[in-house]
């Protein structure tokens, strides 16, 4: 059968409808309504089965495999940093796609280096690193893992939820802008920067700023990501180099000071 056929679409109807086949939650003494919800979307979540079947440490594996596959940046050779790489799963595309085990003959070896604020079990073929990208000298620790500048910077982060919307979506706004200041540190002229936002009416500047680094910027929601969320991811291409932002930055601004 293949993966992805519904579950039970070769089997005869048992005449009570596609209901039978989702998983039901029982609410248990001290688990919070929302938590029990949450189970029961995990339960029965298709991406999330489809990531145990295939190795993958998690449902957002495919929301960067379904960018990639649209934008094609993550390429073999390809040098690439994920920040806050926890748990993982995105650095296992990324190892897979660029050829950091080099286990695809013909083709150029890429690295992946994934960072995070916590420690990360091992993946294959990436260099994992404990390192608050926020601190000081994080941008040259990481060229200094790497040995140079990178091709792709990405970042699956999320602030952590206060409950409110507004304060969320300032937040990550933050928490993106911040990767975005590291990108442009890093990555190499040409290079892609890919990040999580959340759709809301704070981003205009963020979204001008990488225009001015950028030579194409493109907002998309990939169909891994799930339909009653506001998440989006902004993947700008064609990383301009700081010297080069600068001077279209003085054109848009007329050469003021």
């Amino acid at each position: 059968m293949s993966e992805d056929k519904k579950p039970g679409s070769g089997r005869k109807s048992s005449g009570r409808g596609q209901r039978d086949l989702r998983v039901r939650v029982k609410s248990a003494k001290g688990r919070k309504l929302s938590s029990t919800l949450w189970l029961e979307r995990q339960l029965n979540d298709p991406y999330v089965a489809r990531a145990k079947r295939e190795g993958y440490r998690g449902r957002a594996a495919y929301k960067i495999l379904e960018l990639d596959d649209k934008y094609r940046f993550l390429v073999p050779g390809a040098r690439v940093v994920d920040l806050g790489c926890a748990p993982g799963g995105w650095c296992q595309v990324a190892v897979a796609r660029v050829n950091a085990l080099g286990d695809k003959p013909g083709k150029r070896i890429g690295r992946v280096l994934g960072v995070d604020l916590q420690e990360v079990d091992p993946i294959p073929g990436a260099e994992i690193h404990q390192l608050d990208f926020l601190s000081d000298g994080a941008d040259e620790q990481v060229k200094a893992w790497l040995g140079g500048r990178a091709d792709v910077v990405m970042s699956d982060m999320a602030a952590a939820s206060s409950g409110h919307k507004g304060t969320d979506h300032l937040r990550i706004v933050a928490l993106v802008e911040a990767a975005a200041q590291l990108a442009f540190d890093v990555l190499e002229p040409g290079g892609t920067f890919v990040a999580k936002v959340l759709a809301g009416g704070a981003e205009n500047e963020m979204q001008a700023m990488l225009k001015r680094n950028f030579r194409k910027v493109a907002n998309v929601k990939p169909p891994a990501s799930r339909s009653d969320s506001s998440e989006k991811f902004v993947v700008a291409q064609g990383f301009r180099g700081r010297e080069d932002a600068e001077r279209v930055a003085g054109v848009e601004d007329g050469g003021q000071d």
